[in-house]
């Protein structure tokens, strides 16, 4: 299906944590090799984004509201094709941007989701997000290569996925630690966590 080495390795990660504003954020970029018009079709684009990610609905402008059947729904605060997107994620305070830039006909993609400090706890909440991420970039890559996903959550399933998901987990695992935001007990909690959350398969 893909490269899990090559796939783990095209995303970069971090953790940061803004005292001032009381907030932890998780910071993911990866390039793809296509244009920014098309890659951003790919993310606002109600018939799209089922392909790789999850059904929508909702009133998809700005000050509208989307629901991602059987996960999170939001509001949206900022659209400006194709290089800025702004919604709410699943609360208020949830917060996820998104910014494109294109080069050379290939698009870098970086991808800023941040919660108050009082909901993460520690930088190490990542760990309850980030790789779920990881696998949202992933599926949208295979998508803009033309690559066959089929069902989306069945792909998020399989085994193949369920082993990046591991990767994915032990590389922000070294990413919180790495920031300074998390003690050991709580990154040690936050893995535990997330291995519970992404590598256990539905019988």
């Amino acid at each position: 299906m893909f490269d899990l080495l090559e796939e783990l390795a095209a995303i970069h990660r971090s953790v940061a944590t803004d005292t001032a504003a009381e907030t932890v954020s998780v910071v993911l970029s990866r390039t793809y090799r296509a244009h920014a018009d098309d890659v951003w079709d790919a993310l606002t684009n109600p018939e799209r984004i089922p392909r790789w990610f999850y059904p929508i609905s909702g009133d998809l402008r700005v000050g509208g509201s989307f629901q991602l059947e059987g996960n999170a729904g939001g509001e949206i605060l900022r659209c400006d094709p194709p290089t800025a997107l702004e919604v709410t994620f699943g609360g208020p305070q949830s917060v996820v941007r998104v910014l494109l830039a294109e080069s050379d006909g290939a698009t870098t993609l970086e991808l800023t989701h941040s919660v108050p400090l009082a909901m993460a706890g520690s930088g190490a909440g990542a760990l309850f997000v980030g790789p779920g991420w990881d696998g949202a970039l992933l599926g949208l890559d295979m998508h803009v290569r033309g690559a066959a996903i089929g069902d989306p959550l069945a792909m998020a399933n399989s085994p193949e996925v369920v082993e990046f998901n591991k990767g994915s987990i032990e590389q922000w695992t070294k990413a919180i630690e790495s920031s300074g935001t998390a003690t050991s007990e709580e990154i040690a909690g936050g893995r535990q966590a997330a291995l519970a959350q992404y590598t256990v398969q539905p019988e």
